[in-house]
């Protein structure tokens, strides 16, 4: 079953859906949910980050974070690269990011892994090797420009253009995994796939995901997927939320925050705005999982699912013209 709106419609809400779901996000992050509920009550809308949130602190009303900033260097390292990704290029576009961001006094920085694996880079380990221990989010954050530029199947060879985003920093069949999922569900709901469709791809594809880079333990990521969106099933909003901090996790490792964004999709009904305010709602990694619910949700239901006023306040608060950039991607496709 397709989607009437246009394909440019799905991939614009992919990406605007990524940057609402981290803007969302943006002033709950590191806070526990009941902190969330405590300052909050329920979060309903864009709000403005507490002045003792430890990354987002002063942070204006519907200010984007380092979720949106690295899709859009993915997507244009793409795009420059005609659809490859070169290691030394993202990882020193990575680094001269963060330096930018220092230099106006943000706390807002590179993940864990990242952070490990560029340093690394910057000692002057290959770009293919200083990735091999990353598992967290970072990959999964930032991977949504490769699901709009590429088809999801052949798996194997989309999966060829999701590891080349991973490998400077996220090389492990978890972080790999985790990116994976996000990508091919974002990819199925361009291409004019239903919320099921995407859900089923996100499996597949981080099953296959897996397999690549090197191997650290951890749960399976596919396997938490389909256990997440189950375990919230048919649950009253505030209850499945509780679950999902409880028991499927709201921390920066892959194997907790992508199945977490899955199962916030599932109760949201794939609904964009309500997956990305539900993950507000969460606390821990909000913005990440509200930008991966997000996109997923904007690539199934299009732009035109999101609401006008929020889409104007993003674009104006921080200067956020995806347009060109998500035309350019699509003739990739």
């Amino acid at each position: 079953m397709t989607h009437p709106h246009t394909t440019l419609d799905r991939a614009l809400g992919a990406y605007y859906g990524l940057a609402l779901g981290d803007a969302l996000g943006m002033p709950t992050q590191l806070m526990s949910r009941r902190d969330v509920v405590r300052a909050y009550g329920t979060l309903t809308g864009f709000a403005p980050a507490g002045p003792d949130n430890p990354v987002s602190a002063g942070m204006p009303a519907g200010s984007v974070t380092d979720d949106t900033d690295q899709a859009v260097i993915v997507g244009r390292l793409l795009v420059e690269g005609g659809g490859h990704i070169d290691p030394t290029r993202l990882a020193r576009t990575l680094l001269d990011w963060e330096k930018e961001m220092r230099a106006k006094g943000s706390l807002d920085l590179l993940g864990p892994s990242t952070k490990a694996a560029l340093d690394l880079v910057a000692k002057g380990v290959e770009p293919r090797e200083a990735g091999r221990y990353g598992t967290t989010n970072g990959a999964a954050m930032r991977v949504t420009p490769v699901g709009i530029a590429f088809p999801a199947r052949p798996v194997a060879a989309f999966l060829d253009r999701v590891v080349e985003s991973c490998q400077v920093t996220h090389d492990t069949g978890i972080g790999i995994a985790g990116a994976a999922a996000v990508a091919a569900a974002v990819s199925t709901g361009v291409g004019g796939g239903t919320l099921e469709d995407a859900v089923a791809a996100a499996v597949e594809a981080a099953a296959a995901g897996a397999e690549r880079g090197h191997w650290i333990a951890g749960a399976d990521i596919a396997a938490r997927i389909e256990w997440a969106t189950g375990l919230v099933a048919g649950l009253p909003e505030a209850d499945a939320l509780d679950l999902v901090c409880s028991l499927v996790g709201t921390s920066v490792a892959s194997q907790e925050s992508v199945p977490a964004a899955f199962a916030v999709l599932s109760v949201a009904g794939g609904d964009p705005w309500r997956s990305a305010l539900l993950a507000a709602n969460l606390g821990g990694d909000s913005d990440t999982i509200g930008a991966i619910a997000g996109a997923v949700a904007g690539s199934v239901a299009g732009l035109c699912a999101l609401p006008p006023d929020a889409v104007a306040t993003l674009r104006a608060v921080n200067d956020l013209e995806l347009e060109p950039l998500t035309e350019r991607l699509l003739a990739l496709r």
